[in-house]
């Protein structure tokens, strides 16, 4: 394909994005759901070019960066807390679900090797980070519940590409067994949190010593790729060289970066992710013909196949059920006898974990780099892509409505100790008791009597305000409102200024900065 092609194609791939996006926002449709049906339509309109993944390139391009803006936002503490479900998820049940598809796959298909069987296990078996975070960005959960979710989908991918590899390996005629299958999995995984471990340090001493804000975000947004490449280069898991970057970056930019970086870099990068998550549904879409195409076409897909892909998917999807609901059942036992400290999920939380087994990007990369010479290669990529469409169409677009319907929602003892009004009290006092000491002079006498009176106010009004928590949420949006019709107020003013040539450019620049930051904080301050 020529350059100025291909740049072409990736313009009308962003406005298409774009516009998928704001039908799903004006329908109510989940977004994922929508940009995947938007982006196969798109493939088969004529005069399309074919869209052929590099799927390495794939991996490197959209992996590092969603991870870590999954490890940025992660609730370390509560990673942290619940990391044996986690691990059970990620690990355990990405096992077992590549255990069934491979005995299923060889006793439908016995004229596939073990090892082709195994990697389509470990292909479909791990739920995609990607497809995870654009469903549950739209639901509220438990905390526990999210936290296992969002844990998993971090981790689970280290999980599935580790099991591909022996699998294609072994494929290739390499003896493969249990204990080095192991023991290379723990090199993997210790050899990536290493580099992840080495990388984010190198951020931190950045952090400190580098001055040129515009470099520093440069800099954050770069490590992500930074980990993955390093890790992959000396052949242990970047994604865990990612993660282990990623949640160093989120533990420590609270004290390493300043109030300009973050806000600038939280800017960049909220874009950079939307663009990304959204441009993966669509080139998965776009990714169909080609996929068809390899595959051999359904039309050329005996019956027996057929059947075979539609059992395969079913029996993955059934699969975590069963680890998810004997997991729990595990922790219910050990509760009983005394062992263990946490509660079993129940029922609903489990049927919505279960459900909750969303395929993408990883799922279809790891199927494209198969060899051509591999065994089973067409229907892999037949049964990968199938699993992508299914999960992401039936569950990804009905899990809202499950949850809705089982009534799963947040607790009261979910929240945190301190609620955000405490928190907010605080805050506030820690800023009055520094001012108090700051507006006076050596002789004790008041030089910032307006800033003194400002901070004291905004201490006392949490104090002195009486009402429900609901009813002060409504007076904050109510006071917020003003300031940000205030705002409007006083940049018409500045562009009547600037129109009638009485201000020139920079003082307009300048003001309507101040504005910018005043509005963007009423808006945070009331949502």
């Amino acid at each position: 394909m020529h350059a100025v092609l291909l740049f072409d194609l990736i313009v009308a791939t962003l406005i298409a994005v774009s516009a998928l996006y704001w039908v799903a926002e004006r329908m109510g449709w989940p977004p994922s759901a929508t940009l995947l049906i938007g982006g196969a339509a798109l493939a088969f309109v004529p005069g399309i070019p074919p869209v052929q993944l590099d799927p390495e390139l794939v991996l490197v391009l959209f992996l590092p960066p969603l991870l870590s803006d999954g490890a940025w936002f992660t609730e370390i503490a509560r990673f942290r807390r619940h990391m044996i479900g986690i691990l059970s998820l990620a690990v355990g049940a990405v096992l077992f679900s590549t255990v069934v598809v491979a005995l299923l796959t060889h006793w439908l298909l016995p004229e596939l090797p073990w090892a082709a069987c195994a990697a389509l296990g470990a292909i479909v078996s791990p739920p995609d980070a990607i497809s995870a975070r654009a469903v549950l960005a739209r639901v509220r959960l438990p905390r526990r519940l999210n936290a296992l979710l969002e844990g998993e989908s971090l981790l689970n991918d280290a999980t599935g590409l580790v099991v591909f590899r022996f699998a294609v390996a072994a494929a290739a005629g390499g003896a493969v067994t249990p204990g080095a299958a192991i023991g290379r999995f723990a090199a993997l995984v210790i050899g990536g949190c290493v580099v992840g471990f080495a990388v984010g340090a190198a951020w931190a001493w950045l952090a400190r010593h580098l001055r040129n804000e515009l470099l520093l975000v440069v800099a954050s947004v770069l490590i992500c790729w930074t980990a993955y490449i390093a890790a992959e280069a000396i052949d242990v898991s970047g994604v865990i060289a990612v993660i282990t970057s990623g949640l160093m970056m989120s533990w420590r930019q609270h004290v390493l970066l300043t109030a300009a970086v973050r806000v600038r870099a939280t800017s960049l990068w909220q874009v950079l992710v939307f663009l990304m998550e959204a441009s993966v549904f669509v080139l998965i879409g776009f990714s169909l013909r080609d996929v068809l195409s390899r595959g051999g076409g359904l039309e050329g897909l005996p019956d027996g196949r057929a059947w075979a892909i539609v059992a395969i998917v079913g029996a993955l999807i059934v699969a975590r059920f069963v680890w998810v609901f004997a997991s729990d059942a595990v922790v219910l036992m050990l509760r009983r006898v005394g062992i263990g400290r946490e509660d079993p999920i129940g029922v609903r939380c489990a049927t919505i974990m279960g459900w909750a087994g969303m395929r993408g990007v990883v799922t279809l990369a790891a199927a494209l780099t198969l060899p051509t010479e591999f065994p089973g290669r067409d229907v892999i990529l037949l049964v990968a892509f199938a699993t992508i469409l299914v999960t992401v169409l039936v569950q990804g677009s009905t899990l809202g409505v499950l949850i809705r319907w089982l009534g799963v929602r947040r607790a009261e003892d979910d929240e945190p100790p301190m609620d955000l009004f405490a928190a907010e009290q605080e805050m506030m006092h820690a800023q009055l008791a520094v001012v108090e000491q700051l507006a006076r002079d050596e002789q004790g006498q008041v030089v910032h009597p307006q800033l003194l009176r400002r901070y004291t106010a905004r201490a006392k009004v949490g104090i002195d305000f009486i009402g429900t928590q609901e009813e002060r949420i409504a007076a904050i949006a109510s006071h917020f409102d003003v300031i940000i019709e205030a705002v409007r107020a006083g940049r018409s003013a500045l562009v009547r200024l600037h129109r009638a040539n009485l201000i020139d450019d920079e003082t307009m620049r300048d003001l309507e900065h101040d504005l910018d930051l005043e509005e963007m904080g009423a808006i945070a301050s009331k949502a």
